[in-house]
């Protein structure tokens, strides 16, 4: 193969023997698939042992549990007792809505109705859709400013984190 200034001069020819070359050593074929004969050194490769009933099913990658076992079988290591799994605790409940909460909530509904459909209200779309997007804005900006700065009540500023 004679390489020119830019890589070999044929490239479909250098693809087609990297490809035979691949193949030859099986990759890319599923083991269903009989495997070509290897162009050359056919003594080098000892033929691989068949797996016979009483061994087990090899797994994906060299070793383990098969894709089929731990995908559908309940349980893949055997242990059937519950040990070790993590039960989460129950969550505390939902904070109260404030006042405030609910003024952000009616502002965006508003802003919201505004822009979609102004008209359910007897207002043009012309008056409509400024007043929709200012009312959204404030939304947003009273949602921005219910939003807590600095430290939680309680902790120390000058300690660093707490575990």
């Amino acid at each position: 193969m004679s390489r020119g200034k830019d890589g070999p001069e044929d490239v479909d020819a250098t693809f087609a023997e990297i490809v035979a070359d691949l193949r030859a050593e099986g990759v890319g074929l599923f083991p269903d698939d009989a495997p070509e004969k290897p162009a050359e050194k056919p003594a080098e490769k000892t033929p691989r042992p068949e797996p016979s009933d009483a061994e087990p099913e090899p797994g994906w990658r060299g070793g383990g549990t098969s894709w089929d076992k731990t995908l559908f079988e309940d349980d893949p290591s055997g242990s059937s007792d519950d040990e070790g799994h993590f039960v989460p605790p129950e969550p505390p409940p939902l904070p109260r809505p404030r006042k405030g909460a609910f003024i952000v909530l009616l502002f965006f509904l508003l802003g919201l109705l505004l822009l979609i459909a102004p008209t359910l209200i007897g207002m043009g779309t012309r008056l409509g859709t400024p007043l929709g997007i200012l009312a959204l804005a404030t939304a947003i900006a009273l949602l921005l400013l219910r939003v807590r700065q600095g430290p939680p009540p309680g902790a120390d500023p000058h300690n660093g984190a707490q575990v």
